[in-house]
């Protein structure tokens, strides 16, 4: 079974002074197509907007860098939410969720945002579709001054000339001085969970920690059908050979370090071996094993699993399978020696999923 894991940059897909858009494309990362998952990163300098739109997917926005305002308007609700985001900020968009981003003019800083998604029902399997309000690309200058006229009760003057002012980019810099809504902080609640300030699910001296978001802790993931967790591992750490067994796909995105990665698949087979660093994105199939050693520097990484609430196994460590199996099946399944096989069962007894250099 031949599959590209390779893992891959994004390319910038447009921009503008205030910021730009980049995206990982199915046709250099093939994975996306079969796993039928976007990936896009939003980067906006101080100033910076991005006009509002709305998707053909469901979405997790992690924010990688930086603070702003997400304005967030969802299906049927009667006011607009503007949240302040900051560095580990989780926001789950579900379908019809209308959404702007902003990063203040004094911000030291860029906004970064990365979004990952199902596009199973979108337009374009592997990749996001998005549906501008305003723009040159915006629905809005699609209809004729007749049809905005009659919607929004303008005359045909008020109307043309609206159509015609609209600006040429969807990510655009405010101009000096325009005043733009306060972030209110009761809007978070609810909808927002902080995975740099949340309970640790996971959390291993030296080994490393991990938080898990699933419908206890962000209910909107329920609306999403996605789970996510962020994983930081210290240096040289290891991270236990583990698989997803509830038939999901996970998407890993390197938030910042590096290390190597192995994913072994059918038969046996190593399919992906590989050094991942910072700003990479890989997938890992439906039940193959993945596993990773961090550098010097330890490695952090940000990734959506293809089901709201996801069960792992992992086949090192104290909660390994290995473990529950018993012993003479284990001396026959690995063709070896009592003696081997107790020695075997006898490590990683006090070690979870991380394991720290010896």
């Amino acid at each position: 079974m031949s599959m590209d894991l390779s893992h891959k940059k994004p390319a910038k897909a447009y921009g503008s002074d205030g910021g730009a858009y980049y995206d990982w494309s199915p046709a250099d990362l093939p994975m996306l197509g079969t796993a039928s998952i976007g990936a896009a990163k939003l980067h906006l300098s101080a100033g910076g907007l991005a006009l509002p739109s709305y998707s053909d997917s469901a979405k997790i926005a992690y924010v990688l860098q930086g603070a702003g305002a997400c304005g967030l308007v969802l299906p049927e609700a009667a006011s607009e939410k503007v949240i302040p985001v900051k560095e580990g900020d989780t926001l789950a968009l579900p379908f019809g969720a209308v959404t702007w981003w902003h990063n203040a003019e004094g911000a030291s800083a860029e906004l970064v945002v990365l979004f990952l998604g199902d596009t199973s029902k979108g337009h374009t399997p592997g990749r996001f579709t998005n549906f501008q309000l305003t723009g040159a690309t915006g629905i809005f200058t699609g209809f004729s001054t007749e049809f905005v006229a009659r919607a929004w009760d303008l005359d045909q003057d008020a109307a043309a000339k609206i159509v015609s002012t609209q600006p040429g980019s969807s990510i655009v810099k405010i101009a000096a001085g325009h005043r733009m809504p306060e972030p209110r902080a009761e809007d978070r609640q609810g909808v927002v969970l902080n995975c740099l300030e949340a309970p640790l699910d996971v959390d291993i001296p030296g080994g490393g920690r991990v938080v898990v978001l699933n419908t206890a802790n962000l209910p909107p993931v329920k609306d999403v059908g996605l789970g996510s967790d962020l994983v930081r591992i210290d240096g040289r750490s290891m991270c236990s050979p583990g698989f997803s067994c509830d038939s999901a796909y996970q998407v890993t995105y390197i938030v910042r370090g590096g290390g190597r990665v192995q994913v072994v698949g059918i038969d046996g087979t190593r399919v992906l071996e590989t050094r991942a660093e910072a700003g990479c994105l890989f997938i890992v199939p439906r039940f193959f094993v993945v596993s990773k050693i961090a550098d010097d520097t330890g490695m952090e990484w940000f990734s959506i699993i293809t089901t709201p609430n996801p069960i792992f196994s992992h086949l090192a460590g104290r909660t390994s399978v290995w473990k529950a199996i018993s012993p003479e099946v284990l001396e026959t399944a690995f063709n070896t020696t009592p003696e081997m096989e107790k020695m075997f069962r006898s490590k990683r007894l006090d070690s979870e999923i991380f394991f720290a250099p010896n």
